[in-house]
């Protein structure tokens, strides 16, 4: 009876009456709780290693080196040759860029990977153009350019190959008086005209004309200079010729500029091939031939600062119309392009590696049109 007139007048039981108090103040409490609580959460989360604080290392690494491939030309040479060393392989150091993207995906840090971007847009804009095959087909003469090597065991089958390669101009670098003799004869039936000056020559289907030596410095000093000529060319490493095509003279040159080395002590050891290149821009830029082809090996990219007097004057066909890096050195396994095909006055239209043959250096070819 007591309950049934307790649910009729409408009272509530003790438990009742305590459930509206707590529903009443649920929303003040609870919204102050969840208030606190974020905040909590918060400054604890601030205090955690999250995604943006991870791998701090990672990302000033990225940082480095998008900065090392941007300024490049600031590195210094006076320190080992250290500017040119690198400026050789510049390439290679996107190769970075993979392993650091692998330590920050690792890591789950974001900021390495925002990092990222600064060398990945380096890199792109200094060798994306070429990711691409730039070549066009067609071209009104094909030029090529092998250094044959000193040790090479096989003259005779790489004169063939050469051959073979159907290349209108042929240049040929490192030839020793052991082998001239074979490359001149496996080259005479399809060149009937050629030039050789003391280690480089010049082999071609079109008429040669004004043939000299060019004085690249090799031998240089008051020693070199009271040498007589004779002596001299045997060890002449460049050439400047003529060539008569039906759209006129074209000049060609014909190079091997000094070797480098890397050592402890001097570092990149490049003077003999600087001086050489100086020498080659001064021969060059002197020639008074509207058209001018440069074949050779410069033992050296031209990403490397010691060739500026020659790249701003000539252009690479490689980098203009061809297909990839085109490395030519090693044979075996090429890491750089030092064998160098460049033009002026003359239109680039495709340039491509030729076969290995029994040198270390792989043929290099181009077309061009007038």
């Amino acid at each position: 009876m007591t309950q049934v007139d307790t649910a009729e007048t409408g009272q509530g039981s003790p438990a009742d009456t305590r459930a509206p108090g707590i529903g009443a103040g649920a929303p003040t409490a609870g919204t102050g709780g969840t208030w606190r609580a974020r905040v909590r959460r918060a400054i604890r989360n601030g205090f955690r290693p999250g995604p943006w604080k991870r791998g701090p290392v990672l990302a000033a690494l990225a940082l480095l080196l998008g900065l090392f491939m941007l300024l490049h030309a600031k590195i210094p040479n006076r320190i080992g040759g250290l500017g040119s060393l690198v400026e050789t392989f510049l390439p290679w150091f996107g190769l970075f860029v993979p392993v650091l993207l692998a330590g920050a995906l690792w890591r789950r840090s974001a900021s390495a990977v925002a990092a990222l971007l600064l060398p990945v847009m380096v890199w792109l804009n200094l060798f994306g153009g070429l990711l691409g095959d730039k070549s066009h087909p067609g071209s009104d003469l094909t030029v090529a350019s092998h250094n044959v090597g000193a040790d090479n065991p096989d003259p005779v089958g790489t004169a063939r190959e050469l051959v073979a390669s159907g290349a209108d101009v042929l240049a040929l670098e490192e030839i020793t008086p052991q082998a001239q003799g074979a490359y001149e004869k496996e080259l005479a039936k399809a060149y009937p005209h050629h030039t050789v000056q003391g280690t480089v020559g010049l082999w071609s289907k079109l008429p040669l004309s004004h043939t000299q030596p060019v004085d690249i410095k090799m031998d240089y000093g008051p020693l070199g200079d009271t040498k007589p000529v004779e002596i001299k060319m045997t060890y002449t490493r460049a050439l400047r010729t003529t060539v008569t095509t039906d759209h006129g003279p074209l000049a060609v040159y014909v190079a091997h500029l000094g070797s480098v080395r890397v050592n402890p002590r001097a570092g990149f050891w490049t003077d003999s091939r600087d001086r050489g290149a100086q020498a080659l821009g001064k021969a060059i830029a002197a020639d008074r031939n509207e058209r001018v082809v440069l074949l050779g090996d410069l033992n050296g990219t031209m990403d490397d600062r010691a060739f500026a007097g020659i790249t701003s004057q000539l252009r690479s066909v490689q980098e203009a119309a061809g297909d990839g890096f085109g490395f030519s050195w090693p044979a075996k396994f090429p890491v750089a392009r030092i064998d160098q095909i460049l033009v002026r006055g003359v239109e680039p239209k495709s340039s491509w590696l030729l076969p290995a043959t029994g040198s270390d250096h792989l043929p290099v070819a181009a077309g061009i049109s007038w």
